[in-house]
């Protein structure tokens, strides 16, 4: 196991389903957390998105249990953003030397994304054997995954983008994914109608998936 990625690999490990978030208000973030945790998923993922992201994210590092982390990372810009907003660790869609270079001067710990087997290789010559799987579904899904890990075992995947409760238990059955983003479990209209043990019990459902 590489030890840049010893601390997101902890994280990823902590439940199967790590909840992407666009949160649109700020004042929604402590509760959705809050309800998200409760039901059993305490790693989250805050997008960059959005303008209330950043606060959100401050919001979300105050709640017990937690571990908030920043989304959407693309520029050196957001990594410094996200860390000063709280947050402990960081996904990015794709993967940059200089996004890497600035996660790793903040101590920042990283979910760089690929797509392809070349992608994947790249990531392991730089210390990274814990990354996500983006776009999963529009990549292939669960068939393309399990062929990236046919010859490429050491690394271990969270697949994220189109994973449903329809399709997860494929993800997470596959022996190179240790868990997967999903943002069914705060659909916006419940955030918004303040549903918060709407989510909580889907969160629970969620957590149950790999039993």
């Amino acid at each position: 196991m590489s030890a840049k990625t010893q601390r997101t690999r902890e994280i990823c490990a902590l439940a199967p389903i790590v909840p992407v978030l666009v949160v649109d208000d700020a004042a929604h973030a402590r509760p959705l957390a809050e309800a998200l945790v409760a039901g059993g998923l305490p790693a989250l993922e805050v997008t960059l998105r959005t303008p209330a992201a950043l606060d959100a994210i401050r919001a979300m590092a105050q709640v017990p249990g937690g571990v908030v982390g920043a989304g959407t990372l693309v520029t050196p810009d957001d990594v410094r953003a996200a860390k000063e907003a709280g947050a402990q660790f960081g996904v990015s869609p794709g993967a940059t030397d200089a996004l890497i270079a600035a996660c790793e001067a903040e101590g920042l710990p990283l979910l760089p994304g690929a797509a392809t087997a070349t992608e994947a290789m790249r990531l392991l010559e730089q210390g990274y054997d814990m990354l996500k799987f983006f776009p999963a579904e529009a990549s292939g899904g669960a068939p393309a995954l399990k062929a990236i890990g046919a010859p490429l075992p050491q690394i271990t995947f969270c697949p994220t983008g189109g994973v449903s409760p329809a399709n997860a238990r494929d993800y997470l059955s596959l022996p190179n994914v240790i868990c997967a983003g999903g943002s069914w479990v705060a659909p916006k209209q419940m955030v918004a109608q303040g549903d918060w043990a709407g989510i909580e019990a889907l969160a629970r459902e969620a957590a149950a998936l790999m039993d």
